[in-house]
């Protein structure tokens, strides 16, 4: 399978839907959002697949779904957690360039506001640093390129994006 589809990770507040969106428009994309793939498939919002799934059992159902994504020329917009889904990381990095829109934890502190309402899943007694510092090795791990997105404006954030997918 090509590599036609541009895969955005990175921690919750990072920018991923809305740098998609315009990526997508810019590169002639369709954009697809996995945590919204989730919630259309099981009819559930996130949040509520994870009160009732638990933290492991959602990041199942998240794996899952990334894993089966079957789509060219797209861009993906991935939830913060899917880091933890070695298959859909696999897959995902087969199917296309993965790009790790990278922020310094007090901006995604910053941005974030209320967890529990956006959907991160926490571990009991987990905090944000906490989360922050687990996943940032696996960020770095599974992406092909890295945009480090402190200070730039939405639109430096999607040119260097398309400029990089297109090299």
């Amino acid at each position: 399978m090509e590599k036609d589809n541009v895969v955005l990770i990175g921690m919750p507040g990072a920018g991923k839907s809305t740098v998609g969106v315009v990526l997508a428009k810019k590169l002639g994309y369709q954009f697809i959002d996995s945590d919204l793939v989730i919630q259309e498939k099981y009819g559930k919002l996130l949040h509520d697949l994870i009160e009732e799934n638990g933290v492991e059992g959602f990041w199942k159902i998240e794996n899952d779904v990334n894993a089966s994504l079957d789509t060219r020329r797209s861009v993906i917009a991935t939830g913060g957690s899917v880091v933890y889904g070695r298959g859909a990381m696999d897959h995902l990095r087969e199917i296309g360039r993965v790009i790790y829109l990278k922020l310094p934890f007090e901006e995604v502190a910053e941005r974030l506001g209320d967890l529990s309402a956006r959907g991160v899943t926490l571990m009991p007694g987990q905090t944000l640093a906490d989360l922050f510092a687990e996943r940032t090795p696996l960020y770095e791990k599974y992406a092909h390129i890295t945009i480090d997105c402190s200070g730039k404006s939405l639109r430096e954030l999607v040119m260097e994006a398309a400029e990089l997918v297109q090299e």
